[in-house]
């Protein structure tokens, strides 16, 4: 075990340089998992821990050892003091860990299907926090994966994972191009419901059985044409007040449950089957 406890330190400069330029963590193949229960659920997911940093002001090694189980023999561990915690904390309320683990990659080939599986398409995504919070509604009703086309930023952004709760780890959570995702739609025989306001269905009069995939877009210039025009049908959601749109994480709670109602909240066919 190491102790460091100066922000000089050469695994801290390197940690730093990370966080200050999130680009080289995608290079470099590498992702920052900060929390308790994200550690946990990376780990659950088989996320391999390159680095633990701890504070043993805030976490005794015991209780690390619980967190981190069989890993932390595999593993750096480094025992850092409450300052250079601060300085490579992303937030406070972090339990005093930080680890750096090697980023996963998923493909969309890889995607377990089954008869019943639901499937999430988002088109454009560009805020991390949506993301996680869409992994986090994703997560609850148990569905197959999520599939992002034409990313605007990182799945493993410190604000998706923490958003997520750590479950953008524990998910399939795959990038693909709109060709690719559509092929794989049309090969594998998943109807597929765009979610745009000027359709004519609403999404509580549909029928949501079978292997389904739900295509959103963002708030700000909605879903392309092209998904519009390419999916199976389109459904809605009914707006009664002054604004014409809801936040893209609760319109995907709103459909995805409506689906999981359908099903009788029966768990099949999902992730974590």
């Amino acid at each position: 075990m190491n102790f460091i406890s100066s922000c000089q330190n050469s695994n801290i400069k390197e940690i730093s340089n990370f966080l200050n330029k999130p680009t080289l963590q995608k290079k470099a193949g590498i992702v920052i998992i900060e929390g308790l229960k994200e550690i946990s659920i990376a780990i659950t997911a088989k996320v391999e821990i390159l680095k633990i940093f701890f504070c043993p002001e805030i976490i005794s090694y015991f209780e690390l050892e619980k967190i981190i189980g069989e890993q932390i023999v595999e593993c750096e561990i480094c025992e850092i003091t409450k300052n250079v915690f601060s300085k490579i904390a992303f937030r406070e309320t972090t339990g005093g860990v930080v680890a750096l683990g090697k980023r996963p990659e998923k493909k969309l080939e890889e995607m377990k299907i089954s008869e019943d599986s639901v499937f999430i398409i988002l088109d454009a995504v560009e805020k991390p926090g949506n993301l996680g919070a869409i992994c986090r509604v994703a997560d609850a009703a148990n569905v197959s994966g999520i599939i992002i086309t034409d990313l605007h930023t990182d799945i493993y952004n410190a604000n998706a994972i923490r958003a997520s709760l750590g479950c953008v780890f524990s998910l399939d959570v795959v990038c693909a191009d709109f060709n690719e995702t559509l092929e794989w739609l049309k090969k594998n025989k998943i109807k597929s419901f765009a979610a745009e306001l000027k359709n004519s269905n609403y999404y509580y009069e549909t029928d949501m059985t079978g292997k389904i995939a739900f295509v959103f877009g963002t708030e700000a210039t909605g879903l392309p044409e092209k998904w519009i025009k390419n999916s199976d049908t389109g459904i809605k959601i009914p707006m009664l007040g002054i604004i014409d749109s809801l936040n893209v994480n609760t319109s995907v709670a709103i459909i995805i449950f409506e689906a999981m109602k359908q099903r009788k909240f029966i768990k099949k066919g999902g992730k974590n089957e």
